[in-house]
């Protein structure tokens, strides 16, 4: 089950990835008029709409995302199944078409299917239309009805299927959506308390990629609270909405960072240079984009000490600026660019304390950090723990696994993508134990035969921030943002 829900974890990536682009769209429009739907700048106006169509359009971007990111060869088709299953289900369960169906009014329908266009239907049916794709994307039907046979057929089923689930979920949606509405009014009822209490969580479910889940009722329109879309859209209360994406600026612009110094700082004095490159590029990183895994990784199983305070920290963090009433909102993560984009939009409050408290937060975490290292003296990257061997001075001799590919080789063109690519493949155990190999924002994430034939040493010498072992036959590489240049290569690589 976890690997099934890491598996929408990832793919829940390829719709979230549109999110930057909302994000330039509106940031630049609200930056040229700040009241909102343009007023009397045709250009701020276009930009904003732009913008505000792929928030609108996420259930549906969910849904082909997670039908696209859950089939084995990820082929269009698998898309297009998504797409009708979405359609289907969508129009067959409106208000209009429900009272239909119930012999009501329209205005007696339950509420709960005027939200039935949401980020849960899609994850839900893109999840169906994959696992139906996956089933019968290769089955050939008898001469007559050949033209319908392969990848035509999956698109087809997928309609049937839904035409049951919908039929299921008549009956099931209003208590789920009433219960997932009961869950998000509990936590938010709470307020700042809530806010920290979810910040806390967030940080705790990344390990196991779990994170996305606990997300989606805060930050889209599953239980009605929607952080994301109506910050951005300029539909909700000043001070209050975006209280779920704030309190992370501080964190990822200043703390992390800081804990990164803090870890540099308290290196061995021979390994501080290398542990300097890691740092740098995974702080600068989390300021710049928000993207925290190639650092978090780079600590959180070595010393889960330290991460059980980063994730306190980020609780406080999500809490005192949701205390406050400090409101800042982000299209991808809580980066530099998306809080420079965020400033001026209607429902941005203050937001220059958040830069005020990021400050601070950076004190926290680095005198944090550092008393906790050597308090418990705790082992770091670069403190007891080998960062890992220079790509330009690999070993002509490693540690791998029984029944690896052979020793990493150079390109044609000396690429270093191809020589980390070469070393990972080795540490899967050479390409017949790969079965197979997706990525998201940071992560390789690999299905191999047999996990015994892994050499998690090795992979480790291809300079990865870290590797996560999540059941018998799945592991993730964290690579980093880079990371789809590694996969393309090993996939040329097995190719071979």
């Amino acid at each position: 089950m976890k690997s099934y829900l890491q598996r929408i974890g990832r793919s829940l990536m390829l719709p979230v990835a549109v999110l930057p682009a909302a994000a330039v769209l509106l940031g630049i429009g609200y930056w040229i008029d700040p009241s909102g739907w343009g007023g009397e700048s045709p250009v701020a106006a276009f930009l904003i709409t732009a913008g505000s169509s792929l928030i609108d359009f996420m259930p549906i971007l969910f849904a082909v995302g997670v039908a696209l990111g859950m089939s084995k060869d990820q082929n269009g088709a698998s898309a297009l199944s998504g797409l009708v299953g979405y359609l289907v289900v969508t129009n067959l369960l409106s208000p209009d078409s429900v009272a239909m169906l119930q012999q009501i009014d329209v205005e007696a329908v339950d509420a709960a299917f005027g939200n039935i266009e949401n980020q849960f239907i899609g994850i839900l049916v893109g999840a169906i239309a994959a696992a139906i794709y996956n089933r019968f994307s290769k089955t050939r039907l008898p001469q007559a009805l050949a033209f319908f046979s392969g990848r035509r057929l999956p698109p087809i089923l997928t309609a049937v299927t839904m035409l049951f689930l919908t039929f299921i979920l008549m009956f099931t949606w209003p208590p789920i959506y009433n219960a997932l509405v009961a869950f998000g009014t509990g936590i938010s009822s709470l307020g700042a308390v809530g806010a920290g209490l979810y910040g806390f969580f967030n940080r705790l479910l990344i390990p196991v990629g779990l994170h996305h889940a606990l997300n989606s009722v805060f930050w889209f329109d599953v239980a009605g609270i929607n952080d994301i879309g109506n910050f951005w859209a300029g539909t909700g209360e000043l001070g209050v909405t975006g209280m779920y994406q704030a309190g992370f600026f501080p964190v990822m612009m200043f703390g992390l960072p800081a804990a990164a110094f803090a870890m540099y700082q308290l290196a061995d004095e021979d390994k501080k240079a290398e542990t300097a490159s890691l740092m740098v590029a995974a702080g600068f990183a989390s300021f710049l984009t928000g993207v925290t895994e190639p650092l978090e990784f780079a600590f959180m199983f070595i010393a889960p000490q330290l991460y059980l305070l980063h994730a306190i920290f980020t609780g406080v963090s999500l809490f005192v600026s949701a205390f406050f009433g400090w409101t800042a909102g982000f299209g991808f993560s809580a980066g530099f660019i998306d809080y420079f984009l965020s400033f001026n939009l209607p429902l941005a409050n203050q937001p220059i304390m958040l830069f005020l408290q990021g400050l601070v937060f950076a004190l926290i975490y680095y005198f944090g950090f550092r008393w906790a290292i050597v308090q418990f003296d705790i082992q770091t990257p670069g403190r007891g723990i080998e960062v890992g061997p220079s790509m330009e001075e690999e070993p002509a001799t490693a540690t791998a696994g029984v029944g690896t590919a052979p020793a990493a080789a150079t390109s044609q063109d000396g690429s270093e993508f191809t020589r980390q690519a070469q070393i990972i493949l080795d540490g899967l155990g050479g390409p017949d134990n790969v079965d197979t190999i997706n990525y998201c924002a940071t992560r390789l994430r690999v299905d191999v035969n047999d996990m015994d034939q892994v050499n998690e040493a090795r992979i480790k010498e291809a300079r990865v921030p870290g590797t996560n072992i999540t059941s018998d036959h799945n592991i993730q590489v964290i690579v980093g943002t880079e990371v789809q240049f590694v996969a393309d290569e090993i996939e040329k690589l097995r190719m071979k």
